[in-house]
């Protein structure tokens, strides 16, 4: 009983000292991409069915340029390190055979199973070309688990970023990630090709070559890409800081 007793007021005493420390010491968390409008697992506007419904992102990276009215909402503030990835994905069909039917087409005619990771890109040139280098990017990760639902992946690497950078959604094969006809002035993303931008990508064009700088060239204004990521501020150097001659 002793023990707990003093275990209790060891707690609270490192509860209070923690609540002492300056705001500024703890980590900073940032969504990159969160706006007014939460991520949601897309659906079919109604009255739109099988090929009018155009929510699937095929062989492309995807980069938001819009969303709720905000320019290019994942664009990095201050340098940190991304520690997670968020993406809402449609489940296709309340009618789970309908819905196993349409991802074994979806599989069969854009080159497997539903996949995604997130990107890193930089701006090269004139921003008026819309051309972007890919910087780093995750891991490709296997959806198909969890169509219907808005989830959220750790990185088990943290990705490094920059201020001015921003975050892309980069589709190997196809995701359900599009929620369509929205409001043009209000919602806009770019793919990363620059031609037959009325019609899905048939050809893998995702942009996977750390260093390669690809034009983004395809703007669909009226639709949004479900995704966002985490962000851990890198600390700022405090102004009092403790200076010492660091040992060997």
């Amino acid at each position: 009983m002793r023990n707990m007793k003093r275990f209790a007021l060891l707690t609270a005493a490192f509860a209070a000292l923690l609540a002492l420390m300056p705001a500024a010491a703890l980590a900073q968390i940032v969504e990159l991409g969160a706006t007014k409008t939460p991520v949601v697992a897309p659906t079919c506007p109604r009255g739109a069915t099988g090929s009018n419904c155009t929510i699937i992102l095929t062989q492309v990276t995807a980069l938001e340029s819009v969303r709720d009215g905000v320019t290019y909402p994942t664009t990095v503030k201050k340098a940190g390190y991304l520690v997670a990835w968020t993406v809402g994905l449609s489940r296709l069909s309340s009618n789970n055979q309908t819905a196993h039917n349409a991802v074994h087409y979806l599989d069969s005619l854009y080159g497997g199973n539903t996949e995604a990771g997130i990107s890193v890109l930089k701006s090269v040139g004139s921003k008026s070309l819309h051309r972007w280098e890919l910087v780093a990017q995750s891991p490709i990760v296997h959806l198909q688990p969890w169509l219907g639902d808005v989830v959220q992946f750790p990185l088990a690497t943290p990705l490094p970023v920059k201020a001015g950078e921003v975050v892309a959604l980069t589709v190997p094969t196809w995701a359900a990630v599009l929620s369509i006809d929205l409001p043009t002035s209000s919602f806009a993303y770019r793919q990363s090709r620059g031609a037959n931008c009325s019609k899905p990508a048939v050809t893998e064009q995702a942009q996977q070559t750390i260093g390669e700088t690809t034009p983004y060239s395809c703007d669909y204004p009226g639709t949004r890409v479900e995704y966002s990521a985490t962000e851990v501020l890198s600390p700022a150097v405090p102004r009092n800081q403790i200076h010492a001659r660091r040992h060997p």
